[in-house]
C-alpha cells in the first residue's frame, strides 16, 4: 500500500502502550498514534479511547526516512464544535440597554478643563510652583527613610534566627 501524508487510512489497532496505539495499515505497514493525537480531549488512558482489534480512522501525519509512521486519530474526526460564549455576544453589556462602546487602543483622553477643577493645593502650594529640586529631595529623605527602616528589620531577622541555634 502507497501512503500519503495527509491521507485517511481506516485501519486496526494492534497494540496499547502508555505513550501510544500501535496501528496497523496492511499487512506489512505499522504506524503509531501518539497519546496526544488520540482524542480531542485530554487523554490519561488510552484503554479508556481504544481497544486492541478496534477499527479507527487515522490521517498520516508524517513518514520517517526511517520508516516509522506518525498517525493521529483526532484529526481523522471531524471537528469539533467551537464553544460559545457563556454570556452571547462578547460586547454586550450586563447592564439593561445595550451594547459595550468599542474602544481603539490609541484613542485620545478627554481634555481636562483646568478652569472649572483647578489641581489640588498642598501646603499652600500647586504642583506647578514645587521645583524639581525640592520634589527629588522630597523623594530622597523618603526613600533614605524607608530603606533604613527596611534595613532595620532586616538585621533583627538575622540577629533572631542566629540566636535560635
Amino acid at each position: 500500500m502507497e501512503l500519503e501524508v495527509g491521507k485517511i487510512y481506516e485501519c486496526k489497532v494492534t497494540g496499547i502502550t502508555k505513550f501510544g496505539a500501535f496501528v496497523e495499515l496492511d499487512k506489512n505497514t505499522t504506524g503509531m498514534v501518539h497519546i496526544s493525537e488520540v482524542a480531542n480531549t485530554f487523554v490519561n488512558e488510552i484503554k479508556d479511547h481504544l481497544t486492541e482489534g478496534q477499527s479507527v480512522k487515522v490521517k498520516v501525519l508524517s513518514m520517517g526516512d526511517d520508516g516509522k509512521i506518525s498517525l493521529s486519530v483526532k484529526r481523522a474526526l471531524p471537528a469539533p464544535p467551537k464553544k460559545e460564549h457563556k454570556g452571547g455576544d462578547k460586547r454586550f453589556d450586563k447592564k439593561p440597554g445595550g451594547f459595550k462602546k468599542e474602544r481603539t487602543p490609541y484613542e485620545p483622553a478627554a481634555p481636562v478643563d483646568f478652569t472649572k477643577n483647578p489641581p489640588p493645593v498642598y501646603a499652600g502650594r500647586t504642583s506647578d510652583d514645587a521645583s524639581f529640586e525640592d520634589m527629588l529631595s522630597k523623594f530622597k529623605a523618603t526613600s533614605e527613610e524607608k530603606f533604613s527602616d527596611l534595613k532595620h528589620v532586616m538585621d533583627n531577622k538575622r540577629r533572631g534566627s542566629s540566636r535560635r541555634k
